[in-house]
């Protein structure tokens, strides 16, 4: 399947988290480049202290989606990557700080870029973190010296979710100190904010209907 290249800008605004996907499989050269996007994430150090599982086999992923507190449509993804970190290795450099968090910081920007990799090539995926680590070390035999930390889910997708309500960039931005705010942020940083606000009210007025037309089927 043929998809047009989003800019990476583009990219983030209209990714979407993924849960309902076709049965059809997988091209290797775009998973390889989904892989290859995690590899290139920033870390730490340059420590890069990650693996990536990937599965693909029927019987393995419902075992992994028994492990995601039984979230069995995991297992319609014809393929799952499971990120893990290897905690100690951040640690012999950055100490408990490295171990506790960055660590995690880490295999969160290589999970980033394989969901922005995957959009791109037309893939739809999901991020999923809620899991038993004990049932899904044993799936995949991860070691001692290992972290599963995410899975994420791969394949076409079938289904368009809509946009997800946001915060407006003067809700989260600050100037020069916590808690200082400038009122009119979209004006200060041109164009790009007031699409984003434009965004956000016309998601907020399509979500005030839907819910007028709830009401009125009740």
């Amino acid at each position: 399947m043929k998809e047009e290249v989003p800019t990476v800008l583009e990219a983030i605004r209209t990714r979407r988290s993924i849960r309902k996907y076709l049965d059809l499989p997988l091209e290797f050269e775009k998973v390889g480049r989904v892989l290859d996007a995690g590899r290139l994430a920033p870390s730490a150090g340059n420590l890069q202290d990650w693996k990536f599982v990937l599965v693909v086999q029927p019987e393995k992923r419902l075992q992994i989606a028994e492990a995601c507190l039984q979230q069995y449509w995991v297992a319609t993804a014809p393929v799952l990557i499971i990120v893990c970190s290897e905690p100690k290795k951040s640690e012999r450099y950055y100490g408990k700080r490295g171990e506790d968090l960055y660590s995690t910081l880490n295999a969160g920007a290589a999970v980033e870029n394989m969901l922005l990799a995957a959009h791109g090539q037309g893939l739809g995926a999901c991020w999923v973190s809620a899991f038993d680590d004990a049932m899904l070390r044993r799936a995949i035999s991860v070691p001692d010296n290992a972290k599963p930390l995410a899975v994420i889910t791969l394949g076409y997708p079938d289904e368009k979710p809509v946009a997800p309500l946001k915060f407006e960039l003067h809700n989260i931005v600050f100037f020069e100190r916590y808690g200082n705010r400038v009122k009119d942020v979209a004006e200060l940083f041109g164009d790009y904010s007031k699409y984003v606000s434009e965004a956000i009210a016309t998601t907020k007025k399509w979500a005030e209907n839907v819910l007028q037309k709830m009401k009125k089927v009740k």
